[in-house]
């Protein structure tokens, strides 16, 4: 709701808005001169039009009422009560671990240190086939805060080091079996200095005798693999599974394809994602980026390379017969080449018809020396070489077709046909392309239930990267996608939705897209404040071209103006005789009363006298405001009484006042 500041803004611009055309010009003007403007060309035109000036106030009024709405968005500081410093501090929102609402798999929201060191295993194998230098998996972890931290006591599993092997995993509460209950992986990740070559994905390790998590390493077999990825420019969100091959039990990893997002956003912009798999005993699967579904499909269809060989292959013992023709066209073996075909013809000829044209410059050359063209004084002969004046266009050619010796132009040979070839025909004896005849696939198998893949017995974090601080939080693996859900709701979801706040805090572009996220009617306003602001910004830099009137001004004549109208009774006064003495006191008290009736008169009449609309659209010679126009004009009758009452009263008794009187209403 708006506050105080909207409502008051709207008591003063509502009666602003509902003032009659001159009165609200006056109002503007007053406004003008008290801020010191009055005389700024830009605001007498706004002051001409009203409508324009008009929306603008709107424009501020909704300006207004979007900042506050978000502002009361933002109140999230508290004043502690009872000390003597009386400072305000930010109170963050207290982060509460989730509470899985169904049967789950494994869980960890990283409490502290010590639970980390209980559950998680740290890797001392080392990778095959790299320097003994980065070979062991000695990269740290360790438990802590973000480092922008959006709520309070939230702590995650950080990868500490750059450039070297990170391994570390824990075991399922119990093995997960594919017995016909989906599999729901999920956990959070947050790049917080970006990521500019490195993974974030994890892996389910097979539940196989004689796992040993403190030998995990990337030859570490795995059921499935799943998460972030990226080097460089190339992105990628990996779902991966291991297929056994039912035949000889080895074992193939299947590709997803690509994901439909761009996931650019979330290596970069340092804030927590949510990644989850789901894997249904139909053979489908969905891959979800916080919440949002961006990969799906079927095990059996969309994986690579596919899980089922195919029935026949090509026999590798098979070769193309020596007699086989390939050839689709041949040329033609019982065409000649015509008597009159002439293979030594030239493509191009002279033009037998060119001639040369009248005032064509034989002797002069198409190029010459320039003639103010001065030897450089550090020019030397010896090392750079005689000198030379450098080239330019002959003069004399501009006017001639031509200068030089003229050689006529040269055209296509109508005759000439290039080399004889025979025509293509048809090959009869054409076979098409050869291909080794297929046989049946030794190693096919029909595998229609990929779901049932190899039980996971542990999760694991085996990872590789150039960036540092990658922050890894609320793992779930479960059967129910609604405790998946939940889990989020009560983590994630708080979580981003206080990074956001915080994000928003620091730009007013996110700021004002933070609010409508929550309000979308503010997109109207939004909207209004865009294309009002527009529609005055073309008005007034792209005035339309009005021809401009010359200032008229009032012919100097006897006959009577506005300015010398008086009320009836000064006009009885005027042409009265010369009052008696001692009534000239009392004459002058109803004059300076008259004179009062009739400038508040003349006032009324000017707010209620609306100005012609030639005049106010008149940008360059546009009325002044009252103090300039009373410096311009001519003095009227009531100001020239005022300067001269005292003499007028002097001289009430004299014959010549009322010639006097009207001589000063003539002029």
């Amino acid at each position: 709701m708006p506050g105080k500041g909207e409502f008051l803004f709207l008591v003063i611009l509502v009666p602003v808005l509902r003032l009659k055309p001159v009165s609200f010009k006056y109002f503007v003007h007053h406004v003008l001169f008290v801020s010191g403007l009055r005389n700024d060309r830009l605001f007498k035109r706004l002051v001409s039009n009203k409508m324009l000036l008009r929306l603008s106030l709107v424009v501020l009024l909704l300006l207004q009422l979007g900042w506050s709405v978000h502002a009361q968005d933002e109140e999230t500081v508290e004043v502690e009560e009872g000390t003597e410093e009386a400072e305000q501090e930010e109170v963050k929102p207290l982060y509460s671990p989730p509470t899985a609402t169904g049967e789950t798999y494994f869980t960890d929201h990283f409490l502290s240190e010590e639970s980390f060191k209980q559950k998680w295993i740290l890797s001392e194998a080392k990778k095959e086939g790299v320097n003994e230098d980065i070979a062991k998996y000695d990269g740290k972890w360790a438990v802590e805060e973000p480092e922008e931290q959006a709520m309070s006591g939230d702590l995650g599993l950080v990868l500490k080091d750059r450039a070297k092997h990170h391994a570390v995993s824990a075991k399922l509460d119990k093995p997960f079996k594919f017995d016909g209950k989906p599999l729901v992986v999920q956990y959070e990740v947050r790049f917080q200095k970006g990521m500019e070559c490195g993974g974030a994905y994890i892996k389910l390790l097979s539940d196989v005798p004689g796992l040993d998590l403190k030998n995990f390493q990337d030859k570490t077999g795995y059921t499935i693999m799943f998460g972030p990825d990226k080097c460089g420019v190339d992105t990628k969100l990996h779902f991966i599974f291991r297929h056994k091959n039912p035949n000889n039990g080895s074992y193939e990893e299947k590709h997803s394809k690509k994901p439909t997002m761009d996931l650019v956003n979330v290596f970069t912009d340092k804030q927590t994602h949510l990644f989850t798999l789901i894997v249904n005993p139909d053979n489908s699967f969905e891959v979800f980026v916080d919440q949002t579904l961006v990969n799906s499909g079927n095990l059996l269809q969309d994986v690579s390379p596919p899980v089922n060989p195919p029935q026949e292959v090509e026999d590798p013992d098979d070769s193309k017969p020596e007699d086989w023709d390939e050839r689709e066209k041949i040329p033609d073996p019982d065409a000649t080449k015509p008597e009159d075909w002439n293979e030594d013809a030239p493509r191009k000829i002279v033009d037998p018809d060119a001639t040369k044209p009248d005032g064509w410059l034989d002797d002069e050359d198409e190029f010459v020396p320039d003639p103010g063209a001065v030897k450089p004084e550090d020019w030397d002969d010896e090392m750079d070489g005689e000198w030379e004046a450098p080239q330019i266009e002959n003069p004399r050619c501009e006017a001639a077709p031509g200068c030089g010796e003229w050689s006529p132009p040269m055209i296509d040979n109508p005759e000439y046909k290039g080399k004889w070839k025979a025509p293509m025909i048809a090959n009869p004896n054409y076979k098409g392309i050869w291909k080794p005849r297929m046989i049946p696939n030794p190693d096919y198998f029909e595998d229609l239930s990929p779901y049932a893949m190899t039980p996971i017995g542990a999760v694991g974090l085996e990872l590789w990267a150039m960036t540092e601080d990658v922050l890894f939080d609320n793992f779930i693996i479960t059967n129910e996608k609604t405790v998946a859900d939940e889990w989020a709701k009560a983590s994630w979801k708080l979580k981003s939705h206080e990074e956001a706040r915080e994000k928003a805090q620091k730009s007013f572009i996110e700021s004002v897209v933070f609010a409508a996220y929550e309000r979308p009617w503010l997109w109207v306003v939004y909207i209004m404040v865009v294309i009002i602001p527009v529609i005055l910004f073309i008005h007034f830099c792209c005035p339309a071209t009005i021809p401009k009137k010359k200032s008229a001004h009032p012919k100097k004549t006897d006959a009577i103006t506005p300015d010398d109208k008086l009320p009836k009774k000064k006009k009885a006064d005027l042409n009265a005789k010369p009052a008696e003495a001692g009534q000239g006191d009392a004459m002058a008290e109803e004059d300076q009363k008259a004179g009062a009736e009739d400038e508040a008169a003349g006032d009324d009449a000017a707010e209620e006298e609306e100005v012609p609309e030639a005049e106010e659209k008149d940008g360059e010679e546009q009325e002044a405001p009252e103090e300039d126009q009373q410096e311009e004009r001519k003095p009227s009758k009531s100001d020239l009484e005022a300067t001269e009452q005292p003499e007028a009263l002097a001289e009430e008794g004299s014959p010549r006042t009322s010639a006097r009187k009207r001589k000063v209403r003539k002029d």
